[in-house]
């Protein structure tokens, strides 16, 4: 596997950091019930990376992948979604504004994750899929992809429900801000991000 990290450090430093990174963006979110609502699923992720360390892990790339993922999710979780200042954020560094250069007029980092959702996570997946479940890279490849396009279409549902069970309480945590498109725009983004990653992967292994 060359050197450099293992995959059991580089697994635990990640860890690590997340840990750190959590406990920091868990004070004083903008909205504390919406924030609940969005680490339920990632702390259940966290948790079963963890409990089955002993039986599977992953190469150092895919943890990386999913950390950043991870991190990304959590700013977004702290500030909701929909009020995330990257705009301001990138403007005050650099003199640059993605809004302004694109014309957008709604708060795009939700849909910035979606896409990051297929392109961070399918290989992982794929990666899971060949080692743990015994398939052929082709065929563990389809199977991350359709993973991906299911999952999506879960979340979505279960904001549907959240939606349905809280009312207008579930406002900030579906994150619709007006669009009557926006979970199909959502699973959409997934899409494109889990198959631009998989040609990517395919056309770095054929350049190899």
């Amino acid at each position: 596997r060359g050197k450099g990290m293992s995959n059991r450090s580089c697994f635990g430093v990640l860890m690590a950091l997340f840990v750190v990174l959590f406990a920091v963006l868990a004070v004083a979110p903008r909205e504390p019930a919406t924030w609940a609502m969005e680490n339920a699923v990632a702390a259940l992720f966290v948790i079963g990376l963890w409990a089955t360390r002993r039986w599977f892990r992953f190469s150092r790339s895919a943890y990386l992948m999913m950390f950043s993922f991870l991190a990304l999710h959590e700013i977004g979780a702290h500030y909701t979604y929909s009020h995330v200042p990257y705009d301001q954020t990138l403007h005050t560094l650099f003199g640059f504004s993605p809004d302004a250069v694109m014309g957008w007029q709604r708060n795009q980092y939700d849909r910035f994750l979606h896409l990051l959702y297929g392109l961070l996570l399918v290989l992982p997946l794929s990666e899971l899929c060949r080692e743990w479940g015994g398939l052929r890279r082709p065929a563990a490849a389809l199977f991350a992809f359709t993973l991906i396009l299911a999952s999506s279409l879960l979340y979505e549902l279960i904001e549907w429900g959240a939606a349905v069970a809280l009312g207008d309480g579930s406002t900030a945590f579906l994150g619709t801000q007006g669009d009557p498109w926006d979970a199909q725009k959502d699973m959409a983004l997934a899409t494109v991000g889990a198959l631009a990653s998989l040609v990517i992967a395919a056309l770095a292994r054929r350049i190899r």
